[in-house]
């Protein structure tokens, strides 16, 4: 017998983490800048994993800043684990934002300036 789509759980709403920086140099930045951003990202991403509070899901550079992305079950949980990596890096200004829901959602968010 199989179940019926109303009998399936439902999961929990994707919450996020999205923290900008502000580069210097040209649109893209510099490269010197480019290898601490890598370097962080996987320092990150590893914190996140060993943790099991999410995914970090990568960067977009550009505009004159790059932004960092994790999603998982709980944004607070997930910014304590990413907080130390984030905070490392050298570049201001920058805020986290902390998403607790879809981002289609009208959705409850938080800013915190790093």
């Amino acid at each position: 017998m199989q179940d019926s789509p109303l009998n399936l759980p439902t999961a929990p709403p994707e919450h996020a983490v999205i923290a900008r920086f502000q580069l210097g140099g040209d649109d893209l930045g510099e490269p010197g800048q480019w290898s601490l951003v890598f370097e962080a990202e996987r320092s990150i991403g590893a914190a996140v994993a060993a943790a099991g509070v999410g995914e970090a899901d990568g960067n977009e550079l550009g505009g004159g800043e790059v932004v960092i992305f994790a999603y998982g079950p709980d944004a607070d949980a997930l910014y304590r684990v990413m907080e130390p990596g984030l905070r490392a890096l050298p570049f201001r200004p920058a805020h986290v934002v902390l998403r607790y829901g879809e981002p289609d959602d009208d959705v409850v968010s938080k800013r915190i300036a790093l």
